[in-house]
């Protein structure tokens, strides 16, 4: 069993919340989604490791982590923030690294994301995963850190 910690604090609201058809539909793989504290426009904070694991991924607005086990968790920063071409976001680590899970891996400013007319909403997936594997997900408020989620 692989358990998936939220990577940014706020609500967990569901795939279905997610303002993005591949997303809401379990296309990209079944988890949660969270949306994020926002501070002022300015205020960074840091998006972190969900899982132990490589960075097989990284890119400024998404990472995928995976795994000794071999599973991979995707985290998508906002959505159609790729159209930002990394602006307002910082790496803290780099593809091919070994991280823990809990370590900061993408510096970013939720408010301003969502100021500049894009949702800040985060999913966090299980990918290739069947949905049925994806049990104890989370609801409503959660700290950087705590369990999202069980991949059995």
């Amino acid at each position: 069993m692989t358990t998936v910690l939220a990577p940014v604090e706020g609500a967990a609201v569901g795939l279905a919340a997610v303002p993005d058809p591949v997303f809401s539909a379990g296309m990209v793989g079944p988890g949660t989604a969270i949306d994020p504290l926002r501070g002022r426009v300015g205020r960074r904070c840091e998006a972190v490791a969900p899982i132990s694991g490589k960075i097989m991924k990284l890119h400024p607005h998404a990472y995928v982590i995976v795994g000794d086990d071999g599973r991979g968790v995707l985290v998508h920063l906002g959505i159609d923030t790729v159209q930002l071409k990394g602006k307002g976001f910082h790496l803290l680590a780099a593809e091919g690294d070994r991280v823990s899970a809990g370590q900061p891996v993408v510096a970013w400013d939720p408010a301003a994301i969502e100021a500049g007319g894009r949702s800040p909403v985060c999913p966090v997936v299980a990918l290739d995963a069947p949905a049925e594997s994806v049990t104890g997900i989370t609801e409503g408020a959660v700290q950087v850190g705590q369990e999202l989620f069980r991949w059995e």
